[in-house]
């Protein structure tokens, strides 16, 4: 609730500076202010109930209704950036006309503002409509993978890579299940989940993950934790649910998988934030690991490669960072993260980062397309 409280203040502050700039800096009539106004305050409204959807509001009645909110959310992205630069633009030329001693008011320059605070609101609120269609339709991305340590018996492995689901505020058990008709349709041989299934806590968001139990692949179906089963609820409850699901939840742990007398280790492990008692803790997921047994981790982020190339993981499968999800985030995240997306290579780890499924917070990407990847391990010669 205290988040939801603070977000609150925020969204004031964010609505008081765009009331500013789309009514009083453009002159705008009294009629379309009143209008305007009482949009803004609405779709703050709409925004604030989206954001507690899930965990502190029931999804019932408050995922449709905050839908429009997360939508709006998304548009400031743009929105506001486009604006600053307008209003910047209009003090530099207020100085300037101040400096020339010319009228205050220039007819001329306000309707020239009026339709510059015009083409930004429409281009922002067209993006981020466009987002909505582009973060709705998840595609299957084929990769191969070429490994050099692995066994003969598993040349040709496919593996599906499901992450990022983030169901409960914005996307609920029809978004589940078109993922999971997805995967099935690929027929592979194993189904991996990396984490962020969820926003939300267990009582209310639980329900919609429950299409998972019908995911099927022959070597079974690995999953590890993300950052934010940990945020509105205990890390360790989701990952029971998952358990309930059919879903065999690696918490800083492994499993065998046998194929032609070949044998690989499925090691999973927490995420790189987890909260006590889930650190995670590669050294103890490779207790008992055979060296020279070829291991394929399950870590949420990429960044927890860097610990993997010391302790001799041949293949990293991650997500979280969603490619960026709306551009131009995507070049920020190397701030945080090793790689963005696709195949990398980080010491001796192969890594692969998936853009991800769904979308956190505003169910919309941009530049950033949502995948399910299906992975093709090949013997490299």
């Amino acid at each position: 609730m205290a988040r939801i409280a603070v977000f609150a203040v925020v969204l004031a502050l964010l609505t008081w500076f765009l009331r500013r700039r789309l009514v009083r800096a453009t002159g705008m009539p009294t009629r379309w202010a009143r209008i305007t106004d009482t949009a803004l305050v609405l779709l703050a409204v709409l925004t604030l109930i989206g954001m507690g959807s899930g965990e502190v509001f029931a999804t019932s009645w408050a995922r449709p209704v905050g839908f429009l909110g997360w939508v709006w959310l998304a548009s400031w992205l743009y929105l506001i950036p486009g604006l600053l630069i307008i209003g910047v633009c209009a003090g530099v030329n207020r100085l300037a006309r101040r400096r020339r001693e010319e009228p205050e008011v220039d007819p001329a320059k306000r309707r020239t503002l009026q339709l510059a605070t015009a083409a930004v609101t429409v281009a922002a609120l067209g993006t981020a409509a466009y987002g909505v269609y582009e973060a709705s339709n998840p595609k299957v991305s084929r990769i191969r993978v070429p490994l050099a340590r692995l066994p003969e018996g598993f040349n040709g492995y496919r593996i599906a890579l499901i992450t990022d689901l983030h169901v409960g505020p914005a996307r609920g058990v029809d978004f589940t299940r078109k993922v999971v008709e997805i995967v099935n349709s690929q027929n592979v041989d194993l189904i991996a989940i990396g984490g962020d299934l969820v926003d939300g806590t267990v009582a209310k968001v639980a329900p919609d993950l429950g299409p998972l139990a019908d995911l099927h692949a022959p070597d079974g179906i690995f999953g590890v934790s993300g950052n934010h089963e940990f945020y509105a609820d205990d890390g360790g409850k989701w990952l029971d649910v998952w358990e309930t699901l059919g879903i065999t939840t690696l918490r800083n742990s492994r499993a065998s998988i046998e194929r032609g007398g070949d044998t690989i280790d499925i090691v999973g492990i927490h995420d790189y934030t987890s909260p006590a008692p889930y650190e995670p803790d590669l050294t103890a997921a490779l207790n008992g690991h055979d060296p020279n047994t070829f291991a394929l981790l399950l870590a949420h982020e990429p960044r927890q490669a860097l610990e993997a190339s010391e302790m001799g993981i041949d293949l990293q499968l991650s997500g979280h960072t969603h490619g960026g999800q709306m551009w131009p985030l995507r070049y920020l995240v190397p701030l945080q993260q090793p790689s963005v997306q696709g195949l990398d290579t980080i010491g001796n780890t192969v890594l692969y980062t998936t853009r991800g499924a769904g979308a956190w917070g505003p169910p919309v990407r941009v530049g950033a397309p949502p995948e399910i990847t299906v992975l093709e391990l090949v013997r490299e010669n």
